[in-house]
């Protein structure tokens, strides 16, 4: 009964007469349109393919996947275990995040974030992963690089979002102890190693939720660190 009226919750906040009207707010009231970055993933690399190399090349045992929705990825992904979090569908364990690692004890060697896309609650999966992350394992991250101010904003205006999984990144980046990318494929895949920081972010910033579209928009390169697949597979 919870898990329907949580599915019938979202798609009325999904719902394209509901978009229409925080569409309307973000224009008129919100951040403006300043145009559009330009990224084209179309012949990039899926996040799955990506995941599996990354699996395969470092012999990784161990998957943790946080919003599985439909189980894209998570079906596909082949690994000696693996465990799937989703408060609605999807998955191996039907739970927040949040309650997923309050009680868990395993530790993993690949950790893919791709649930809520705000940054506060992408924040605190990164925070948490990193306590369960094996020595030598990886963080990865979908939807970091938005390409306009609609695909980022939040609360989310059209079907196509990506939040601002971005700032969460650009947070990171300013961490000694965080290594942090982001790979040109598929929306921007983050990826995170828990290891010394090789290129770390200088900002002069307290808030990082204070962080606006067109800071974003002018120093994406700067602040994203961005890279092709190919220089990820070699810094693996």
């Amino acid at each position: 009964m919870l898990n329907f009226l949580k599915r019938k919750y979202d798609r009325f906040f999904e719902s394209s007469k509901l978009f229409k009207i925080k569409r309307f707010i973000q224009e008129n009231f919100k951040e403006k349109n300043i145009g559009d970055i330009g990224f084209d993933f179309k012949d990039k690399p899926h996040r799955f393919n990506i995941i599996q190399e990354i699996i395969n090349i470092k012999n990784y045992k161990t998957y943790l996947e946080i919003g599985c929705f439909a189980n894209e990825v998570f079906n596909k992904i082949k690994i000696l275990e693996k465990i799937g979090v989703d408060p609605v569908s999807g998955g191996t364990i039907k739970a927040t995040s949040d309650n997923f690692f309050k009680a868990n004890t395993k530790t993993f060697d690949c950790i893919f974030i791709d649930g809520l896309h705000k940054y506060k609650q992408v924040k605190k999966d990164i925070n948490n992963s990193l306590l369960f992350l094996n020595k030598g394992g990886i963080i990865l991250l979908h939807d970091c690089l938005p390409n306009n101010v609609f695909d980022q904003a939040v609360p989310r205006c059209q079907y196509h979002w990506n939040g601002d999984v971005w700032k969460a990144i650009v947070e990171c980046r300013t961490h000694d102890e965080l290594d942090v990318y982001t790979c040109y494929a598929d929306m921007g895949i983050g990826v995170i190693f828990k290891r010394k920081n090789t290129n770390k972010l200088s900002i002069n910033i307290q808030n990082y939720s204070k962080l606006k579209f067109h800071d974003y928009f002018h120093n994406y390169k700067k602040f994203m660190n961005i890279i092709s697949y190919e220089k990820l597979l070699k810094i693996l």
